[in-house]
């Protein structure tokens, strides 16, 4: 596909998906919470570290998507690489480890206080994945940084 229909596609699902996650942020997972504190009293005190952390790693991954429309539009105009394209996506890479941190410690409150060992698996392995995502955004920073002065060097020979 060329890049002009990718781009604008990418974009619509962009804001589909910030608006799920809009959604899930203000709306399911506080309900979800006020609800196990309605039904469970031993559980009431989760529900505001848990609402905090679902809206902690959420605002994070707004963050990414928001980022990720700008570096689209660095796409279409052919200015991806340039230094604020790297500007960019070290907002990418703030916002990947302040919500993973955020995770983080979702994981451990939820894993210190669980008493089966089904859901303190499953936020690991979303923990792990936020881990590789991050690493992944770090390699590429790495290979846009490079490839920014490798255009930059061509710009002055040329």
């Amino acid at each position: 596909m060329p890049r002009l229909r990718v781009v604008p596609l990418l974009r619509v699902f962009l804001v589909a998906l910030f608006g799920v996650v809009l959604v899930l942020q203000l709306f399911s997972f506080p309900g979800q919470f006020a609800y196990m504190a309605r039904v469970d009293a031993e559980l009431a005190w989760l529900r505001w570290p848990l609402t905090l952390v679902a809206g902690g790693t959420l605002l994070g991954f707004e963050v990414v998507l928001v980022a990720t429309w700008k570096l689209l539009g660095m796409v279409e105009r052919d200015r991806i690489f340039t230094p604020d394209a790297l500007r960019w996506v070290d907002v990418v890479v703030r916002a990947t480890a302040g919500g993973g941190a955020v995770f983080a410690a979702g994981f451990l409150l939820v894993g210190h206080n669980a008493t089966d060992p089904g859901v303190p698996l499953l936020l690991f392995v979303v923990l792990l994945g936020i881990v590789v995502v991050e690493l992944v955004v770090l390699v590429l920073r790495s290979l846009l940084r490079q490839a920014t002065e490798l255009r930059a060097d061509l710009e002055q020979v040329i």
